[in-house]
């Protein structure tokens, strides 16, 4: 969708540092993630409060104990009540759902002043238990207590993990790194390829934030008066795989050990693999853990408003908002979405792929942002990879290593974008871009300012 009729834009941006699964940020839940940043917008920003017409945050593992998160998190951070705020999910697009939301309500005329974000907390996703109110003996939470060794016996009960749940699609009953390796097996997407990709990922964030290129926008994390987290952690966590490649090339396989190998693989997932075969001693495995994006913490919001109420409350202006577009595909290559949702965007804006000067490519695995980089050539002759390797793609690195906190990642990227159009000069048009389970490709286009 194209903007028109108001100047929308982005003013101040933060984030928590994100923090690996079950490690640093654990003992957080996500609304206390999103309560920290609103404080800290406010106390920066020093707007007040009772201007802000909505706040809309992005969760995925929308968990009984916060419903409507944004609400939760907004009233948690002393808020004014009058602030109507709701929670959306569109998976790993969330964040950037969340802006589009907010831009949406502002061009229908339902408010100028807007908070924008997502959070996740992965280490508090939940197990849980399905079927057991169906069974008298089990019919409230005493009961299944008492009867805890019972449950599994029981044929209606289910007891599963949400975390595992949250990343496997439920329609082609596949985890996410599945739907990597069909891209890596369908568009021949070798491991190398994937690693060294992977390795370049890890070496531009670290510079980054040795530079401290993050710094301005990352809000360090406490927790009972004492920080406990001050910069993202999985990259030095990995360190190692820039020192040691061969840590990253040794790493173990999803898909051939002996939980399942390649030639199951191919079996299992042949309907979707379209007429690729398996050749015994020829077909390869290519995704491990250190080629995909780690499992995450934290969260991210932002400002939108129009230009005229930025000027009136003297809000520092980020960037002008254009544009934004989603794109469903097939679940089963739910990575490539984004080159589609990037090729209908620019469509939208009578743009071409050579007047970005700078994109930020949600880093799923590294299978998918490869296949990306054919697919966008080959349907639209956007050239991903050239841009790559000029660094005008992901300049200071991405997911792969900083982490996946699901909703948070689509406003993360914005960030990105937004932060570094207002460090270089340079960059006059800029594009942050994220696939998401389920087949959801989502791209948004920022102009600098003024």
């Amino acid at each position: 969708m194209q903007v028109s009729g108001k100047r929308i834009v982005l003013s101040t941006g933060l984030r928590t540092p994100i923090g690996q699964v079950n490690k640093s940020l654990a003992e957080l839940l996500p609304e206390e993630l999103m309560k920290i940043l609103l404080k800290e917008l406010m106390a920066r920003t020093n707007i007040n409060p009772k201007l802000i017409d909505g706040i809309v945050v992005g969760w995925v593992g929308q968990g009984s104990h916060a419903p409507n998160i944004a609400r939760v998190a907004s009233l948690l951070a002393g808020l004014p009540y009058e602030i109507p705020a709701y929670t959306v999910q569109s998976n790993c697009v969330s964040g950037i759902e969340a802006v589009s939301s907010v831009t949406r309500q502002i061009l229908l005329g339902e408010g100028e002043l807007f908070i924008a974000g997502g959070t996740e907390s992965m280490s508090n996703m939940p197990y849980s238990i399905r079927g057991a109110r169906k069974n008298k003996d089990l019919k409230t939470l005493d009961k299944v207590l008492s009867n805890w060794n019972e449950l599994p016996k029981d044929p209606n009960v289910q007891i599963t993990d949400c975390m595992e749940e949250g990343i496997t699609d439920p329609v082609k009953k596949m985890t996410m790194a599945a739907t990597a390796e069909i891209c890596a097996q369908i568009y021949k997407i070798d491991r190398t390829l994937q690693d060294q990709y992977a390795r370049e990922s890890y070496a531009r964030t670290i510079n980054a934030i040795r530079e401290g290129r993050y710094n301005e926008y990352v809000v360090p994390v406490q927790k009972d008066g004492e920080t406990v987290l001050e910069q993202d952690e999985n990259p030095f966590l990995r360190e190692q795989f820039m020192k040691h490649p061969d840590k990253i090339s040794n790493a173990p396989l999803l898909f051939d050990n002996e939980a399942m190998s390649i030639k199951e693989f191919y079996e299992k997932y042949k309907d979707e693999l379209h007429g690729v075969t398996y050749k015994e001693g020829q077909t390869n495995a290519t995704v491990s853990p250190f080629n995909a994006c780690p499992r995450s913490d934290g969260a991210a919001v932002i400002i939108v408003t129009t230009e005229q109420k930025a000027k009136e409350l003297n809000l520092p202006i980020l960037a002008e908002l254009k544009g934004w577009a989603l794109y469903g595909v097939n679940p089963a290559q739910m990575g490539i979405a984004p080159a589609y949702s990037t090729g209908k965007l620019l469509k939208d804006l009578n743009l071409n792929f050579k007047d970005l000067d700078l994109i930020e490519l949600h880093e799923a695995f590294a299978a998918t942002c490869l296949t990306i980089f054919k697919l966008g050539e080959k349907d639209f002759q956007h050239q991903w990879r050239k841009n790559w390797e000029e660094g005008k793609v992901n300049r200071n690195g991405g997911t792969l290593a900083l982490g996946h906190p699901l909703a948070a990642t689509g406003t993360r990227i914005i960030l990105n974008l937004a932060y570094e159009m207002k460090r270089d000069p340079n960059i006059k048009l800029g594009m942050a871009a994220a696939c998401a389970a389920g087949g959801i490709g989502g791209s948004i286009v920022l102009k600098r300012y003024p």
